[in-house]
């Protein structure tokens, strides 16, 4: 089973690094840190908070664009094709083929946030003219945003489980806006007068994923690292809330008649 698992995930990474989308996105977001030193050495002592700030937008941005809109297609692309009845035709369980397409795509969003970190360290670096001790707060925003693309990437295979890659695209993409407002949700849920609208908004709040938890650009910028125990949480968090997508997508997909 889980050689399988591998397989499939390994052909999921070659398929995803063949696409030019990702290579044009990564260099997009390194030139990108190439313009923060330029602006940061017109901004007066502070390009190495705007290299932080916006190097890691750039690479929470990108990296979302890659999880939405190829994750929305793991599935579709395969049954367009007609190379899933194949796989399936093989000792192949619908669990399996969903795992091994969701840990691809997560390997490829590694690749691609690291070259990203690698980018912004390297600009830190190049205006320090030396060592920054920025660059030791980097990483661990760098991870968080990987993690935050593994739990939005689930989101997106969810959706394409059931729907078309356009809508799929869509409805991943509004999770990523509210996800980043969880906090306004709940504080807005308690303003409510009414029980229902209250409900509603208590109901969002704990379905949808929190993604303020892995929001720590601008402390960052600030030279302000997230605590260990927050890290701890946040991948608690990420683990269950992941295991929970996938769970409901293979059971969503399992049902799903493909003939």
């Amino acid at each position: 089973m889980f050689g399988r698992i591998v397989t499939i995930a390994g052909n999921a990474f070659r398929e995803a690094v063949r696409d030019r989308v990702l290579y044009n996105l990564v260099l997009f977001v390194l030139l990108l840190t190439g313009v923060a030193v330029f602006i940061g050495e017109l901004s007066g002592g502070q390009e190495r908070k705007i290299i932080v700030d916006l190097g890691l937008s750039a690479t929470l941005l990108f990296g979302a664009f890659i999880a939405i809109f190829v994750g929305v297609g793991l599935v579709y692309k395969e049954i367009e094709r007609r190379t899933l009845y194949a796989i399936l035709s093989k000792p192949v369980g619908r669990g399996e083929f969903l795992l091994g397409k969701y840990l691809g795509l997560s390997l490829t969003l590694l690749v691609n946030v690291t070259v990203m970190g690698v980018g912004v360290s390297l600009a830190l670096v190049y205006v320090q003219r030396g060592w920054d001790p920025l660059i030791g707060g980097v990483w661990p925003a760098v991870f968080l945003i990987f993690i935050e693309l593994m739990i939005l990437t689930a989101v997106a295979l969810l959706f394409s489980s059931f729907s078309s890659p356009a809508l799929s695209a869509l409805l991943t993409f509004f999770v990523f806006i509210i996800g980043h407002f969880s906090t306004d949700l709940k504080g807005l849920a308690n303003s409510m007068g009414s029980a229902p609208a209250r409900w509603f908004f208590a109901g969002l709040y704990y379905l949808l994923p929190n993604f303020s938890n892995y929001s720590v650009i601008t402390s960052t910028a600030h030279g302000i690292s997230p605590a260990a125990r927050s890290i701890f949480a946040a991948i608690a968090y990420a683990i269950v809330y992941v295991a929970v997508l996938l769970a409901a997508t293979t059971l969503i997909f399992s049902r799903r008649n493909l003939k």
